[in-house]
């Protein structure tokens, strides 16, 4: 029998988010660990937060709003408020209830900034990194290490001489609000010029063939047991920036126990190799035809490993970039862009553990 159709709505209705959401929904997981995760950082939120005053977001609802947003790949904090409103399955992991109006997009930003000028995201990387210790699923012997650009939210007419001097003159109807720049016969270095709208952000490639982009350069310490990123930094996309970011890193590996390290033919460098071994690190590069890197160590089984193992260092710059939405930064200056990162794989952390756990034996 067709059914009746009525315009009229209910007049009361009582919905609870946690019942709209499926019990074996991957958000659930995800949620206990964040939960987790922002309870250690609750003694770190109470220094940051005036003691008087009108209340102001609460840090955990703003940091579950921006695992959403790295999680779903939202583009932007209004698009993120315009979910929250009437997505359930939102509503339901940042905490608030269907009755509660949903914050203001500008207000939220403003809100959010705080958590950008504090070290919020590199403690919540290390403590949702506990939890995946407490699991056994680090490995303190095997790593890989790598890196890659970030291109900067600024744009090749921003990339003007520092001394102020012009280059070739526009065309005399050149369009006042979208200027032509002539580039013809001009060159372009990071010594001479310097991006005017986000003046940390250096011109870089990818490699020789490619084109010049003002970028970051982001670094990944990751184990090669499970693909954990432990480790991570963004620098200004310099020449030297791979080698000794890696350095850093390693660095700051606990304990005195000896490790294998794999990387790329681009980390094959005498100076590095010589500095790991000081270390106590054993480089597991990819070999160039001048490397010093022997049979010494590629004679051993673990040296293949490491190779094998190495590749999936790239599935976390893949996530990062499509699903974190890093490909292209939205926020200016080397601070800020490592902040986000640094959240965006803390994010992926909390998907590999989530999925760690939930795939069979």
């Amino acid at each position: 029998m067709r059914g009746t159709h009525s315009e009229q709505s209910s007049m009361f209705s009582y919905i609870s988010a946690e019942r709209q959401v499926p019990q074996d929904h991957p958000l659930r997981a995800i949620r206990v660990m964040a939960d987790m995760a922002l309870k250690d950082l609750d003694q770190r939120f109470a220094g940051m937060y005036a003691t008087l005053g009108r209340p102001s977001i609460a840090p955990e609802r703003l940091l579950r709003a921006l695992l959403l947003q790295v999680l779903y790949t939202v583009r932007s904090e209004r698009l993120l408020m315009e979910q929250l409103d009437y997505n359930f399955l939102f509503r339901w992991f940042v905490g608030v209830s269907i009755d509660d109006a949903v914050w203001d997009a500008t207000v939220f930003t403003k809100n959010r900034d705080r958590l950008l000028r504090g070290e919020v995201a590199e403690a919540f990387f290390t403590a949702v990194l506990a939890q995946a210790r407490q699991r056994g699923l680090l490995s303190d012997e095997h790593f890989t290490v790598d890196g890659t650009l970030i291109e900067a939210w600024a744009g090749h007419k921003s990339f003007k001489r520092k001394d102020g001097k012009q280059g070739a003159p526009p065309p005399p109807d050149d369009d006042p609000g979208n200027p032509t720049v002539n580039f013809h016969g001009e060159q372009r270095t990071n010594d001479s010029h310097q991006s005017t709208t986000d003046p940390e952000a250096l011109l870089a490639r990818k490699g020789k063939g490619k084109e010049s982009k003002l970028s970051y350069a982001a670094h990944v310490l990751m184990e090669n047991r499970h693909g954990l990123a432990v480790n991570c930094c963004v620098t200004q996309a310099t020449g030297r920036a791979e080698p000794e970011a890696a350095l850093a890193m390693i660095e700051e590996i606990p304990g005195w126990q000896r490790v294998t390290l794999g990387a790329d033919k681009g980390y094959d460098q005498r100076a590095l190799v010589q500095a790991m071994r000081e270390h106590g690190v054993t480089p597991h590069f990819a070999r160039k035809q001048t490397s010093i890197i022997d049979q010494r160590t590629t004679r051993h089984p673990g040296y293949a490993v490491s190779q094998r193992k190495r590749k999936r260092v790239e599935e976390i710059f893949g996530w990062v970039k499509t699903v974190g939405g890093l490909r292209n930064t939205r926020h200016r200056g080397l601070s800020c862009v490592d902040w986000v990162f640094t959240f965006a794989l803390a994010a992926y952390n909390l998907v590999r553990m989530r999925n760690l756990a939930s795939a069979p034996a």
